[in-house]
Order: structure tokens, then sequence, then C-alpha cells
């Protein structure tokens, strides 16, 4: 079988580079180890780019001939893995502030009220301070941190401190005062306002729609229009820098994005990586009938700037005890989670989204609520009729058992993020307990039931860096490298299956798995090269793998 298919692919590369001999290549990357994810031709040494497309994939002395020096730029890769750039399905982009304070990975709550005393002194009062990604059972104590770790060093400005998951703020005193927030605030549908069990009041985290509660009186900081125009400018090259250097070349926006400023970027040859921007999903229908010009101005075919899906949230986070549980939670069973709309809503809105034709991604955490979102996508099909919808599940994290042959059935997308599984399982077992962890990230039952996954991060929740989530994906152990075999260890992906769902899965997501994602004659060059050979390393060197170039639409937009 073996010999059959590398003859196939043989003749396949001698087809290929004989149908184009006259051409001379823009770019040109020879004496590499290239993981195509393509099956007719896996592996591959060689590859000749003419503008933004592959022009002939092949052996580096078949793929020289298309070298014409002056004209083209010649990369050689020295044996390195080249692969399809990396597209992540899921992701919170725009700019980034670089006043954001960084808590990702505290351990001690202190450090937390010295780097908002610090922020605050290079602030000026009223000033909003920003800051986040922490997760309380990383700290000593594993507490949920309160205002008074904070208040006393920032009594006058607002303080939002978002935990790592999105789903819960820490904030200070002043704005809980500005926002009208006390022990008699009653708690919004799908949130809640965390009170001391002893006093009543306010503890200053606030979780899900209770969020939607905060006031912080941004109006009275002191830039000038100008000012802010230029910092989010910077925040947005920022972005961009970030992602090229991580070998990042496509993102798709989960939720709305400014359209204008991302086409600002392009006509100014700064945007590096292809984006999707979305929608809230909605059931009103002039809402949808915008979004469907929208779509039609930036439609499939727009490479760079594509208007993607429509998205709406179910539930909270495990994180949070906000995901939406059949169960209670095991370790608190007065709560089985938050849902953010009643069923009845969630299906009315997929049914009017449906019926004209959009695409639909909907945030699922827990497993009842996993199952109302294909038990919506199911009746979509019932009223609607069956179409390729590509809706997505976004996360699937925790999902009934007999629920994961209905991804296949419904031809559901599991858009997932391998880091979530080794961010969550620190706690997630102490949540819901070792039996509803068996359908929890389950990657390998998803697949073998011919499900199609979409790989990606959930930036800024986790860290952009495609290296975690392909740890993540074949190892299933914490960032630290735990001995054994990993969390649920059935459910883990090989290497080459967790770069093919972060290239060609996110791809077909965005229905464009005809032209990206496998590195192919006629598909967009984007395409990646890295210091070490991911197929081969051991799973402790994954995470310190670097990208030596990122190559988008045939332009090296990164090298080291």
């Amino acid at each position: 079988m073996k010999k059959l298919t590398f003859i196939i692919s043989f003749i396949y590369m001698i087809i290929s580079v004989s149908c184009q001999v006259n051409e001379t290549a823009d770019l040109v990357i020879f004496n590499g180890k290239v993981l195509t994810i393509d099956e007719t031709n896996p592996i591959a040494e060689a590859i000749a780019v003419k503008g933004e497309s592959i022009l002939a994939v092949g052996t580096t002395k078949q793929i020289k001939s298309f070298i014409e020096e002056g004209r083209t730029t010649v990369i050689d890769a020295g044996g390195r893995l080249v692969t399809p750039g990396f597209n992540d399905a899921h992701v919170h982009f725009g700019p980034l502030d670089p006043d954001f304070i960084e808590l990702r990975y505290t351990t001690d709550p202190n450090v937390i009220t010295e780097k908002v005393r610090a922020q605050v002194a290079r602030s000026k009062p009223g000033q909003l301070i920003r800051g986040g990604h922490w997760v309380h059972e990383l700290f000593t104590d594993k507490q949920w941190p309160t205002k008074e770790l904070i208040d006393k060093v920032s009594p006058d400005n607002p303080v939002t401190l978002n935990r790592a998951d999105g789903h819960s703020t820490l904030v200070n005193s002043y704005v809980l005062k500005m926002s009208g927030i006390t022990r008699d605030t009653k708690d919004p549908f799908g949130g809640e306002i965390q009170k001391d069990p002893v006093t009543g009041e306010p503890t200053g985290i606030l979780k899900d729609a209770a969020m939607d509660l905060i006031k912080t009186g941004e109006s009275r900081i002191e830039r000038s229009t100008e000012e802010e125009k230029e910092r989010t400018w910077q925040g947005y090259l920022l972005a961009m820098k970030e992602a090229r250097e991580l070998g990042v070349t496509s993102v798709q926006n989960a939720g709305w994005g400014d359209f204008e400023a991302y086409e600002k970027l392009r006509n100014a040859g700064e945007l590096t990586c292809r984006i999707d921007l979305g929608a809230p999903l909605t059931a009103d229908e002039p809402k949808l009938a915008e979004y469907l010009e929208l779509s039609h101005k930036y439609p499939d075919d727009g490479n760079w700037i594509r208007f993607g899906y429509l998205k709406a949230f179910a539930d909270g986070s495990i994180g949070s005890s906000t995901a939406l549980m059949f169960e209670p939670y095991s370790d608190n069973a007065s709560t089985s989670g938050l849902a953010m709309w009643q069923y009845e809503e969630i299906e009315k809105m997929v049914l009017a989204a449906d019926k004209m034709g959009f695409q639909i991604g909907i945030h699922a955490i827990g497993d009842k609520a996993n199952n109302w979102i294909l038990n919506a996508f199911e009746k979509a099909i019932e009223v609607n009729g069956r179409r390729d919808s590509r809706h997505r599940d976004e996360h699937t994290q925790t999902v009934q058992l007999a629920d994961i042959p209905r991804f296949a059935k419904l031809g559901v997308i599991s858009s997932t993020q391998p880091t979530h599984c080794i961010s969550d399982k620190l706690y997630y077992e102490k949540r819901v307990g070792y039996e509803r962890c068996k359908g929890t990230y389950a990657w390998r039952s998803l697949l073998d039931a011919g499900s199609i996954l979409a790989f990606g991060t959930d930036y800024q929740v986790e860290p952009l860096n495609p290296m975690e989530g392909l740890y993540a994906a074949v190892s299933r152990k914490d960032r630290l490298g735990e001995e054994g075999e990993g969390w649920f260890p059935e459910q883990k992906l090989t290497m080459e299956e967790a770069i093919k769902y972060y290239t060609l899965g996110s791809a077909y997501a965005q229905f464009m798995d005809n032209r990206k994602g496998i590195i192919k004659p006629g598909y967009l060059a984007d395409i990646v090269i890295v210091d070490k050979d991911l197929l081969t390393i051991p799973e402790t060197e994954i995470m310190k793998t670097k990208v030596d170039y990122t190559i988008v639409g045939g332009k090296v937009v990164y090298t080291k």
C-alpha cells in the first residue's frame, strides 16, 4: 500500500511540474521537508510560487527549474519543516492595548496589586485601567480575587481585570459605584454579581451578563481624537506583528470587527494575515438584511478580508462555573451554569439566519449548551432544508457521548481550541466529575464519528501561538510537561492530524478548503517554515519550536 501511495505521489509531482515547465516563479522554497496536507502528495521537497498562488510542488531538482536569476526570490529551507500557514479558526482579534496589564500564569495575587499600582502611577485620574488573563485556580490560595486586592492602589481610577476565559471580571469599588452595583442589585439574566456570603456586599467579581452592567467613565480619558486614532493604529500593528511572528496567516474573528480598519491596513500594506469578521446572531430581519449587504461587499472569494459567520453565546465557561450543564456542578450543587438565551430564542435566531443562507457559530461549553445548539441546527435542517451550511459549534468542550455522532450527521463543525484542554484540565474534574469529562475535548471520538475539526486558540483568552495548540492536541498534558500519557489520552491526535486541523480544517470551516490550507498548485501561497521537525521531535520540544519564515500570498512577511 505504501509503495502504491509513493508511486501515485511521484506521478502526481511529475504531472504537476511538467504542466508548468515554461513558468518563472516569483518565489521558490527548496531543500525542505514539505508537509503538504495533500493526500495525493503528502510530502515534497520544494515549492514554486507565482503571485499569490502556488505554481508547483515537487522535488528540489524539479522546482529549481522555475528559478530565474534576478527575478525569483529563493529560500533554501535547509531540511526544515515547511507547512501551510496556520489558520486560527476562533480569535478575538483587534488592536492590542500597550497599557494592558498582563496577568497570565500569575500565582501570587499580590502581583495583581503591584501591577495595578504601577499602571495607576502612569495614568491620569479617571483613566481606565485594563488587564486580565488571570486564573484563580493558579493562585496559591485558589480563591476568587476580590475588590480589596486593588481598591487600595486605585482610589481614583476604574479598574477592570478579566479572568482568562473572558466570562468573569474583577472590578474595583470605583467601578461598582459608577455602575450603580450594590448589595441590592439583582443578577441579570445570564449573569451573576458575586456577593460576600457574610456581608452580602459585591466582591468585585461579575460573571457573564453581569459584566454588561459595568460603566467605567472612559469619556474622562484625556486624549485627543488624533491621539486615540494613533494609539488604535499602533495597536493593530502590534497585533499583526504578533500573528506573523507566530506563523499565523489567517484568523477568523469570533464576532464583530472593524472592516474599515482592516481595509486601511490592507491599503497601507500592513495587513499581513487574512481575516474573517462576523456579526452578532439575530432573528431581526432588517438587521440580517444589513449583514447580507455586508457579506456581498466582503464575499467568500475575498482572500484578505471576508465576512464570516454570525456569532452567539449559549452559555458561559467552566472556569467561571457558568457553562450550562444538564446536572449541577460537582463542586457547587447550587448551580448548573447559566444560559445566555432561552432555548426558544436560540432556535428562533438560528432558523431566521439559516433561512437567509448565513453560516452560524455558537459558543457552547457545557453539555446542555452543546445539546441545545445541535438541536437548533437540526431544527434548521427540518424547517429550511439541508444545505452546505457548515454551521459551527464554537468550543465543543463538554459533550454528552450520545451527542458526538450528531456533529457529522448534521454537518456541524467542531471549532475547538486545544489549549483550553491543557489550561482547564487543572480544575475540570473538580467542576464536573470524572464521568462527564469523558466527553470533554473529545477530538478522537469526534473524528472517529466522521466530524470535521477546526483548530484555533480563542486568543486573547489563550496565547495565539499555534505551537501551544499543537502540543496540547498531541499530549493533553500541562505546559510544564507532566509525566504520564496525558489527560484522557484516548482523545489525543497525531502531529500530522493536529497540523491538518490547524490549516485545512480551519479553511474548511470558512468555505476556503478549495484554495487554502494545502500546499498544492493553485492554492494560496500561505506558507510557514519552522526551525524544528514537528513530526519527529519529542513533545517536550514542540512549544520551543519557532517560526523562521512566514509567507502570506507569496510574500515573505516575517523572517527570523
